[in-house]
């Protein structure tokens, strides 16, 4: 591993409707991994799958080729699903007990995303944000099948997932890999930040303010603005290089 420094910071919050928070993430500064999980199912089960994806990658240690150590993640993350998976028949209910997932790998110069449901990876680079991920929705389904966006937003299914782990027992995991640069700075979420803040409002506040204070300052509005689920935040700054 060549030796950058990653200065990172992590939230979670219940937020002001729900009672129990399902999302959980998980920040491994000295092996440069981190991620996000927001879990879904009735009652507990979303928390016990987000929990679940947190402890398996607990121990998770870098190999000797950026490949294997993917491979390793994407094994990991293959052995929650299948493990979900027979909960859920186990119990005898047409339900899923799933979450989604999105971690961010640094390896040397690079980083990976990989991503699985509607938990997003945005890269803050020269004073602009843009989101890595795609969110695995049927309204992102839609709209790669020519529907208009308006339409796709007002699809009554718009914000159910495709893919989520624990979702279908074929486990689908998306990957993006690129250079990093001195300063960038990745953000992870739940889509309880989305829900309340655009876009544009998260780039002006990683315009003006260190990570330190922003991920305190995005937590905030969120609140403000209602918090109608449970927010994770994670944001992570590669420095050196």
């Amino acid at each position: 591993m060549t030796k950058c420094h990653w200065e990172s910071y992590g939230v979670t919050h219940t937020g002001k409707i729900r009672k129990i928070n399902q999302d959980a993430f998980l920040d491994l500064p000295e092996k440069q991994l981190c991620l996000v999980a927001d879990g879904m199912g009735g009652h507990k089960d979303g928390e016990y799958a987000s929990g679940a994806i947190v402890e398996a990658l607990l121990t998770f240690t870098p190999e000797k080729t950026i490949g294997t150590t993917v491979s390793a993640i994407h094994r990991k993350l293959q052995d929650v699903n299948q493990a979900l998976c027979r909960l859920a028949k186990k119990g005898g209910k047409n339900e899923i007990i799933g979450s989604t997932v999105a971690v961010l790998l640094n390896y040397r110069k690079y980083c990976v995303s990989l991503w699985s449901g509607d938990s997003r990876i945005y890269l803050f680079r020269n004073g602009k944000l843009n989101q890595i991920t795609n969110d695995h929705n049927y309204e992102s389904f839609l709209l790669a099948n020519g529907i208009s966006a308006d339409e796709a937003k007002a699809h009554p299914f718009a914000q159910s997932l495709t893919h989520a782990v624990g979702s279908e027992e074929e486990f689908f995991l998306e990957a993006k890999i690129q250079e990093t640069r001195p300063n960038d700075i990745f953000l992870l979420c739940s889509d309880g930040l989305n829900k309340e803040l655009a876009d544009a409002e998260i780039e002006a506040i990683l315009q003006t303010t260190a990570i330190k204070e922003a991920i305190g300052q995005l937590l905030d509005l969120c609140l403000q603005r209602g918090a109608r689920d449970n927010v994770t935040i994670a944001l992570t700054q590669f420095i050196g290089g």
